[in-house]
């Protein structure tokens, strides 16, 4: 029998959000922890429950025999320079025949703490619905992730906000440019990389095909009409701030004609997709959103 998990109080998860996004030092986070270890959660009991556990959240192997990846370094000229990141194919696309079969393609991009073990996992779930995915490292101006969300964090807000966006618009060029590729793509992310794929849909206009953020920003109201590519919004119930953008950006797609839907999940926080942690995870809307994202991109970017 497994272990009956904690319940935590949700200012847990409140300080996590803080702490991760960099509005809270690890000492502060620290402190908030300690008072909030009541009704006998020790300290330590709460930090393991809301710290990510990327085996936990695994679901694709690295190893899998069903998908190939490798580490691709692209150039951004107008970026910092280039960019590495991670490429996953299924490896079905590439022994149905003597020749490599051209997918769509989906790049991945992460949240505010660089490519970490969780946004690589999202990218093989792609390949094993058949796309291929492409997930790049804004922080490899910097060395790359670094193994750990809060250094992650620490060197994200570090590097250039402009040119980091610049890479991760090489990053979608270069994948719709692919050989392998049938020339359509689709972007998602989260948080960090919800808005960039809100701020894609405007720079690439009708070269991206799709795009599904996660409890991303919306792009300046001015910048909405340039979009061209069906937008597929997810945001968690209680991540108030980001949920409250939803209805003017849904009056304002709707002005511009582009196909769109929004979903706000019940009892959801920010984060809610990601199973690495487990205190902001939750499966319910986890599956739902993962299922539309799956439908959005198969009827917008396969076809």
């Amino acid at each position: 029998m497994e272990p009956i998990k904690p319940k935590l109080p949700s200012e847990a998860v409140q300080l996590y959000n803080l702490f991760i996004h960099g509005e809270m030092s690890r000492r502060a986070f620290m402190d908030g922890v300690q008072r909030l270890a009541v009704g006998g959660l020790a300290a330590a009991t709460i930090l393991e429950a809301l710290m990510p556990n990327y085996a936990l959240g695994q679901q694709v192997s690295r190893s899998d025999d069903r998908i190939k990846a490798t580490y691709e370094t692209v150039p951004s000229p107008l970026g910092n320079g280039s960019i590495k990141g991670y490429f996953v194919r299924p490896v079905s696309a590439d022994t149905r025949s003597e020749t490599v079969a051209k997918l769509p393609g989906i790049l991945v991009v992460h949240e505010n703490r660089g490519l970490n073990p969780h946004i690589e996992d999202v990218a093989r779930r792609f390949a094993l619905v058949n796309f291929m995915a492409f997930a790049p490292d804004g922080l490899t101006s910097l060395g790359g992730f670094p193994g750990d969300d809060y250094k992650g964090g620490q060197m994200f807000s570090k590097v250039d906000n402009k040119k980091m966006f610049e890479d991760m618009a090489a990053a979608a060029l270069w994948l719709r440019s692919r050989p392998d590729c049938t020339a359509k793509i689709g972007v998602t992310g989260f948080c960090y990389g919800g808005s960039v794929s809100n701020l894609l849909a405007v720079r690439l206009g009708a070269d991206l095909a799709a795009a599904a953020p996660f409890y991303g920003g919306p792009p300046p109201t001015e910048d909405i009409p340039k979009i061209k590519a069906p937008i597929l919004v997810h945001h968690g119930e209680l991540d108030t701030r980001l949920a409250a953008t939803w209805p003017a950006y849904d009056q304002a797609l709707k002005a511009a004609n582009v196909p769109h839907e929004g979903y706000i999940y019940p009892g959801a926080v920010h984060g809610f997709n990601c199973d690495a942690t487990p205190e902001r995870y939750n499966k319910a809307a986890a599956d739902l959103a993962w299922q539309r994202t799956v439908d959005w991109f198969n009827k917008y970017v396969r076809t």
